[in-house]
């Protein structure tokens, strides 16, 4: 199969009079969105060669009206109303004048004399009788319409047929809020489907009466453009609007339309007043504008109207390339992917039809290279806003931001009242809450949970990821006065553990006094004291995965036992309230698998530093969101304690820790720590097959005899020589 490859996507070029004029918009809109406002001047561009019913020549076909449909979303304020008057009024407002008040007559006169001719030789009736009925019938469809915001198929029908009448102009569908008018107007949208790509629509059968009579069939072309209007928000709804606007893509508006999809406004905030002033009145910028739209109006001319645009054999060659290329683009999407694939199938022919605009919109007689290379350059942007708008967030994930940005506790009452996604019975409700407590687990969002007087409420919070250059800490040479609150790096940590007469907490405290009532809410260490329960190596080792520090106190081996602090980095940083806090606290304790002093579960607890041993450990931050109070995977980590309360706290953590693809090394690793605590070998023994017995997947018992316990009795070896 030839391979195609007719475009750099890094060696993008737009059009230079339209990205100009797209430049002084968003200066304009004070909003620095270009690819917004790219597609809102391509319309317009398309849309005055559509009025202007120019073709495109293709070899052995027949011509093809220039017209183009778009779907622009962008948050409230983004310059939606403001850009297109701008557009309308000031750039092709004296197009528009010309146009209606020169062309237009001039065209229809001409036209409907010539219909009159053919029915007068037809029916034998005088052409003059002929002409006036038509022009009575002209009037009484009713004004011409420059664009509309809605339509019903008899409305649309009627004005095309005006349309064939004049031969001029174009059926000019503009919606602003298509989330809020999307609904309405299905109707027309099954019409402009059929009209796109030739401008023909099939004729429907009404019946005949003398109060409506059925008007005479007029064939013909007339070329439709579309301009939808929107926010996200209000049309991806997780609803009834979001499933009418997938279908509608699914069904062919895909295929048509250039899709353009910001997230948000960008105001340069950097700018002063002054600034700001300037750019509004730059003399050279205005200077364009004035003189694009004499341009234009030299456009609307009599002897560009009907305007056929050819093509060389190069740019039908080019064409055909980026047709071919496409295609074996879409051969590497999913067959999930359905919408994506059925529009880069046919990015080629939208790509043809605003090539064709900026022909007509040069004055050119061609549609060049450069003008196909444009094009291509927007309906490449055209396809990554469309694949943006099909990555929409999912019901559950609405729901889960909602949850993690509400600042309040909330009911299933105003879930429902709030969230028009959050429907069906409480199964549903209850599963679409459960994907988003795990969607947002995995996205740094907590949901919690508790019952007042059996009501649920529930909370949400988006976790902040921890920089290990903002450590939250406060110190003072005293013991509950004069605490600074300090954002420290992990060196500085370390450092810290080690100064003289320093006491230190885990959080910041207001007026410099460490007391529960001053202690703000925000932590992102934890300390874990241990006094002679357990050896610091073992801890250490059996922490190893996590980043740590471990430093010795001042009753270190004083009655020969270990006596240290263990600090760990989190990878999040938490506000909790001194009971959450003490909760959390409680969970971290019971899932450690050594013993501790549980009796240090406060907020403003302080920690003394010490000029001692202070040793690191290099690994991943630890994860606090299972053991965070109010949440599902607290209370599945407390299940799990229930379900494994026969086990000691040392298996408990080993079992919990191993998998199947590191059954042998952590075996390895737990026959060691007991050597190392001076266990002996048969007890070693022993314990490493009750622990293996306890595994999901076991390993054989010949295998831990011939591997696991062989590491173990060399280890005991060498400690006994030792």
């Amino acid at each position: 199969m030839p391979q195609f490859q007719v475009f750099d996507p890094e060696e993008i070029k737009y059009h230079p009079v339209a990205e100009k004029l797209t430049n002084h918009i968003t200066t304009y809109c004070e909003n620095d969105t270009p690819a917004f406002f790219r597609i809102i001047v391509s319309y317009f561009i398309g849309k005055t060669a559509s009025q202007m019913r120019a073709k495109i020549k293709l070899y052995n076909q027949k011509p093809l009206p220039i017209n183009i449909y778009a779907i622009n979303l962008a948050p409230s304020g983004a310059g939606k109303t403001k850009s297109m008057n701008f557009l309308e009024e000031e750039v092709f407002g004296l197009f528009n004048e010309r146009f209606e008040s020169e062309l237009l007559p001039y065209t229809t006169e001409k036209n409907l004399a010539a219909i009159a001719n053919t029915r007068s030789a037809n029916n034998n009736t005088d052409p003059d009788e002929e002409f006036q009925e038509l022009i009575a019938e002209f009037k009484d469809i009713g004004a011409w319409v420059k664009s509309f915001d809605s339509a019903t198929p008899a409305a649309l029908k009627q004005f095309r047929h005006k349309l064939l009448l004049a031969n001029a102009g174009a059926l000019n569908f503009e919606i602003d809020e298509i989330g809020d008018n999307l609904t309405g107007n299905q109707d027309a949208f099954s019409k402009f489907l059929e009209l796109y790509d030739k401008g023909k629509i099939k004729e429907s059968l009404t019946k005949n009466t003398k109060e409506n009579k059925r008007l005479s069939a007029i064939d013909g072309q007339t070329p439709c453009n579309l301009l939808m209007f929107g926010t996200q928000s209000s049309l991806l709804d997780g609803g009834k609007k979001e499933e009418e606007f997938i279908a509608m893509q699914e069904k062919g508006y895909a295929r048509r339309c250039l899709f353009g999809c910001e997230k948000s406004v960008n105001r340069r905030l950097d700018l002063t007043a002054e600034e700001i002033f300037e750019r509004n009145s730059n003399d050279e910028s205005n200077e364009f504008i004035e003189e694009l739209a004499e341009h234009l109006i030299e456009l609307a001319n009599p002897v560009n109207f009907n305007k056929l645009l050819l093509l060389d054999k190069q740019e039908e060659i080019l064409r055909i390339e980026y047709d071919m290329w496409n295609k074996q683009r879409s051969l590497k999407l999913s067959e999930h992917d359905k919408i994506q694939r059925i529009e880069l199938e046919n990015r080629a022919f939208k790509a043809l039809k605003l090539a064709g605009a900026y022909a007509f919109f040069e004055g050119s007689a061609k549609i060049t290279s450069e003008h196909l290379y444009y094009a291509i350059a927007i309906v490449e942007d055209s396809g990554t806003a469309l694949a943006e708008v099909l990555r929409r967030d999912r019901p559950y994930v609405k729901l889960a931001k909602y949850l993690g940005s509400v600042k309040r506790q909330v009911t299933q009452v105003e879930l429902v009242e709030d969230l028009p996604f959050y429907k069906g019975n409480n199964s549903q409700k209850q599963d679409m809450l459960n994907m988003a407590i795990a969607w947002g687990h995995q996205h740094n969002i907590v949901v919690k949970k508790h019952f007042v007087d059996g009501i649920e409420f529930l909370s949400g919070e988006s976790l902040e990821e921890t920089s290990l250059d903002k450590l939250i800490a406060s110190y003072s040479d005293h013991v509950a006065y004069r605490y600074y609150n300090d954002e420290l790096n992990w060196d500085n940590i370390g450092k810290l553990t080690q100064m003289k007469d320093i006491h230190w907490i885990t959080h910041h405290v207001s007026d410099g006094h460490r007391c529960e009532d001053n202690t703000r809410a925000g932590f992102n260490l934890l300390v874990i004291d241990v006094d002679g329960e357990s050896p610091l190596d073992v801890s250490r080792e059996l922490l190893s995965q996590y980043k740590s520090i471990f430093y010795t106190t001042k009753r270190h081996q004083t009655e020969g036992e270990d006596r240290y602090r263990i600090i760990l980095p989190m990878k999040y940083t938490l506000k909790m309230d001194a009971k959450d806090f003490r909760e959390f606290m409680e969970a971290v304790y019971a899932w450690l698998p050594f013993q501790v002093d549980e009796q240090t579960s406060q907020r403003s607890r302080k920690w003394q530093s010490h000029e001692g041993n202070l040793i690191e450990n290099d690994g991943e931050l630890f994860d606090p969101v299972p053991f965070i109070p109010k949440t599902k995977k607290n209370e599945e980590r407390k299940q799990r304690l229930i379900d494994q309360q026969s086990l000691t706290n040392i298996e408990r953590w080993f079992v919990n820790n191993t998998g199947s693809g590191n059954r042998s090394n952590q075996l390895v690793k737990f026959a060691l720590m007991l050597v190392d605590s001076g266990k002996t070998i048969n007890q070693v023994e022993s314990a490493v097959l009750d622990l293996n017995d306890k595994l999901a997947d076991k390993l054989p018992e010949e295998e831990v005899m011939t591997t696991i316990m062989v590491s173990a009795r060399k280890a005991y070896a060498k400690q006994a020589a030792a």
